[in-house]
């Protein structure tokens, strides 16, 4: 699939599920879950278990069904190893223009972390497809609002304080997806391998994202 398809397929899904430190033997049926569920973005951090194995794997059983990227990348060693395994999109919490710059020339979606409006448009720039609005918490889906008047042309992934609640003020302020980590990947129900609700919450996000969306 070209990375045209994929990121209208990333943009579709509304959500990126960050998977980190998901102990191997539920990685597979939390994977399978949250496909079931409507999330098919999974962004596998390489501060993971056996993360470039584990991105393999997860390319090579449900790469027709999912879009299995890497997460927490910070260098080019790193985003190198998790494209060499099928990585379709680096994820990072920073802006490197040599990331960005390699995963372009590797033919993956680019998504680096920023937070100001110089970060935004320098990464853009550097052929960032889409930047990631980094920690969203910290300023709100206010903030995105504020960021389309003149950036609006830069497609935007909040990602750090994403729930069901706010999820959807996110979409209508102009995200074309979100980042969704620990209030969607709940530790405890990992622990419990209480892996159908965190399938609930999925569908949660989804109805709220197509509400948001006026779908």
């Amino acid at each position: 699939m070209s990375k045209l398809n994929n990121l209208e397929k990333l943009k579709q899904s509304g959500v990126v599920a960050v998977l980190r430190r998901v102990p191997k033997k539920q990685l597979f049926p939390l994977v399978e879950t949250l496909i079931n569920s409507g999330v098919n973005v999974l962004e596998l951090t390489v501060d993971s278990e056996d993360a470039y194995g584990s991105i393999r794997e997860l390319n090579d059983r449900f790469g027709d069904q999912a879009l299995v990227g890497a997460g927490t990348v910070l260098t080019t060693e790193e985003a190198t190893q998790a494209l060499d395994v099928g990585a379709k999109f680096i994820f990072s919490p920073s802006f490197d223009k040599e990331v960005v710059k390699l995963t372009n020339d590797r033919d993956a979606i680019s998504i680096p972390g920023v937070m100001t409006p110089t970060e935004i448009v320098e990464a853009h720039q550097a052929g960032a497809d889409v930047v990631k609005i980094f920690p969203a918490s910290a300023v709100g889906p206010g903030y995105l609002k504020d960021l389309q008047g003149p950036l609006g042309h830069i497609p935007m992934i909040p990602t750090g304080g994403v729930d069901v609640k706010n999820v959807g003020e996110f979409i209508q302020n102009g995200a074309v997806a979100v980042g969704v980590g620990g209030s969607l990947i709940n530790k405890k129900a990992i622990e419990n391998n209480d892996i159908q609700s965190i399938g609930e919450v999925a569908e949660a996000f989804q109805a709220e994202i197509r509400k948001a969306r006026g779908e």
